[in-house]
C-alpha cells in the first residue's frame, strides 16, 4: 500500500464513529484486494501473495468486530470466513476468479453497510486527535487538508 493511502486510511481512522470504522476496514480490503490484481497481471508472484494475506488479515479484523449477541453477526461471521478461505485458493491456486469472488461479496456487504452507515450520527471513537478541513484551498492536483489545533498530546490519553 502506498504512503499517501496509509495516510488517508489513518486519517479516516482517527476521524471515524462505529460505523465509519467498518467501511474504512472495508476500503483498506478493496485496497489490498486491488494491489493483489494488478500483482497478478504482471506475474509478481511475491507481491500477489502479500497483498492477499494483508487482505485476509483485513477480513481477520472485521470478523474480530463482529457481535454475536446480534443474529446477523453469525451470518457475517460466515460470509467472512468463506471469503477469506477463498482467498487462501487464490494464493495457492493462483487463481485471480477465487479472489474475485470474494471481492463480489464484499462489496455486497460494503453496500449495506454504506447504507447504514448513513443512519449512524454517533460520536468519533477518538476524542483528542486534529481537525482536518478539506475544502479550504486546492493544491495543483487535489484538494488541499487543513489541520487545525496541532497538540503534541493528541490521540488517546491516559
Amino acid at each position: 500500500m502506498k504512503k499517501e493511502q496509509i495516510q488517508e486510511f489513518t486519517r479516516r481512522i482517527s476521524q471515524s464513529n462505529k460505523g465509519g470504522l467498518v467501511i474504512v476496514m472495508y476500503d483498506i480490503l478493496f485496497a489490498y484486494l486491488t494491489e493483489a490484481k494488478e500483482a497478478y497481471d504482471k506475474e509478481q508472484w511475491d507481491s500477489y501473495k502479500e497483498a492477499v494475506r494483508h487482505a485476509q488479515r483485513t477480513i481477520d479484523e472485521l470478523i474480530s468486530a463482529l457481535n454475536f449477541s446480534y443474529d446477523l453477526a453469525s451470518e457475517l461471521y460466515r460470509i467472512y470466513v468463506f471469503c477469506r478461505d477463498n482467498l487462501a485458493k487464490a494464493v495457492y491456486k493462483r487463481d485471480i476468479e477465487e479472489l474475485l469472488l470474494s471481492e463480489r461479496l464484499m462489496k455486497k456487504l460494503y453496500t449495506a453497510f454504506s447504507e447504514t452507515m448513513k443512519q449512524d450520527k454517533s460520536a468519533p471513537l477518538m476524542s483528542n486527535t486534529q481537525q482536518v478541513y478539506a475544502g479550504y484551498t486546492y493544491g495543483r492536483d487535489d484538494l488541499v487538508e487543513t489541520y487545525e489545533n496541532y497538540d503534541t498530546s493528541r490521540g488517546f490519553l491516559v
